[in-house]
């Protein structure tokens, strides 16, 4: 990006075959988190397009790879968007730009925050609860994450953060509801596992979409 919101790129904080973070720094110094799309595989293509297929703010889609690369990347920022101005614990973002997606940096010193089922959970009941709040502000503005698990929540000076919201599709999605109660059975799975006796997921999705 050549607009003046990264001023140095320092190094690689993880590697996937679908995307690389780096972290960086900003013009004021700030520590940036700089994502960057790769061109996908058929396998990952055929993963993404039901997420985008039943998105009406993505009708007009091309389904050749680089277009697709791109619509992921404005489809994350247009949710960590929502999200972060609803009051959503995520990583607040910055631009976005084809491919690249520059956002918040949650941690330390190039460090990325732990994630949810890397740390010890000292106060089961307190984190389930925060976690919930966070799906039910994301359901309020229009928002079902659609990937949630212990493996995109971080935790950072005590605080929850979702990540990766490339896959969130809004309530209209066709698939909305059957993506929410994913996200359910999974926090109430790994809860579980902790000690904490939870209500069955349906009876939590019905309580969120009644709100």
């Amino acid at each position: 990006m050549n607009d003046g919101v990264i001023s140095e790129v320092i190094g690689v904080v993880k590697a996937g075959k679908e995307s690389r973070l780096y972290w960086g720094k900003g013009p004021n110094g700030e520590d940036l988190a700089i994502k960057i799309y790769l061109t996908t595989s058929a396998e990952f293509r055929r993963g993404m397009l039901p997420y985008i297929e039943g998105d009406p703010r993505f009708k007009r889609v091309k389904r050749d790879t680089h277009s697709l690369v791109y619509v992921w990347a404005q489809k994350e920022f247009k949710n960590l968007k929502l999200a972060y101005e609803a009051g959503v614990k995520v990583p607040k973002p910055i631009a976005v730009n084809k491919n690249v997606l520059v956002m918040e940096f949650i941690g330390e010193d190039g460090v990325s925050a732990p994630l949810l089922k890397e740390v010890e959970v000292k106060d089961p009941k307190s984190m389930y609860k925060k976690i919930l709040e966070n799906i039910k502000k994301l359901y309020r503005c229009g928002l079902v994450h659609s990937d949630l698990s212990e493996y995109n929540i971080m935790v950072f000076d005590d605080e929850v953060f979702l990540f990766d919201l490339s896959q969130a599709v809004p309530l209209e999605h066709p698939m909305a509801e059957e993506f929410l109660m994913r996200d359910l059975r999974n926090l109430v799975r790994f809860f579980r596992k902790l000690g904490l006796r939870l209500p069955e997921p349906e009876s939590i999705f019905k309580e969120i979409v009644k709100e």
